[in-house]
């Protein structure tokens, strides 16, 4: 990583983290991986049942192997041996203990925004898991609201999209079409502008480029 732009992300993480706790999420800023892996395992009790939604950025992370090595109890749709199963396991992992998740874009505001296409992902972030930790490197974090939208939908949905063998826009030419084909990723957005219950989500910003 350039110097200077790691200097950036040291600079203004503590002050998204601060713009994050003052809309009553619980947000930490990591300078680099090896301290943010340590501060996610912290923050999961070893009682807890884990699960996740989609996201590269907690692969990136090696989260859900250190989770395995230490015996926790996880809720992993990989596993599943066919189509029903795989439906299931993304059910009960709405009511697991802790739900993690990476965020598409960040305001320096403190908002989260988030597309997804089946939608597993934001119910789990709005609903149902004792606590959601969301993982995120520096390079999700955008000036404003409209600039974590733009993120969103303009860099995060398009690369995305790029993983999967689907018929859009955004797979054809790298770039959003606002298309409404069966194939869109982009069914639901969702704008997190506060945490409630206040804590219920940790953000976990890390001092890196992670994810798409």
């Amino acid at each position: 990583m350039l110097t200077q732009r790691k200097m950036q992300y040291d600079k203004a993480g503590a002050k998204v983290a601060e713009a994050l706790n003052k809309r009553y999420f619980e947000a930490y800023y990591c300078s680099d991986r090896a301290a943010a892996l340590e501060k996610i395992l912290e923050l999961i009790p070893q009682d807890h049942v884990a699960s996740w939604g989609g996201t590269a950025t907690v692969d990136e992370l090696g989260v859900k192997e250190a989770l395995r090595q230490r015996g926790q109890a996880v809720i992993d749709r990989d596993t599943a041996k066919d189509a029903q199963e795989r439906q299931q396991m993304l059910k009960q992992a709405l009511t697991c203990d802790t739900f993690l998740m990476g965020s598409n874009a960040i305001s320096a505001d403190g908002q989260l925004v988030n597309i997804d296409g089946t939608g597993n992902r934001v119910a789990a972030l709005c609903f149902g898991p004792d606590q959601v930790i969301v993982v995120a490197g520096m390079n999700k974090v955008a000036g404003d609201l409209d600039g974590a939208m733009r993120r969103a939908r303009q860099v995060a949905a398009p690369m995305n999209a790029q993983r999967f063998p689907l018929k859009t826009p955004c797979v054809a030419n790298g770039l959003c079409a606002d298309c409404k084909g069966p194939d869109s990723i982009c069914a639901q957005i969702v704008i997190t502008r506060m945490c409630k219950p206040a804590g219920r989500i940790k953000v976990v910003l890390v001092g890196e480029d992670l994810g798409f």
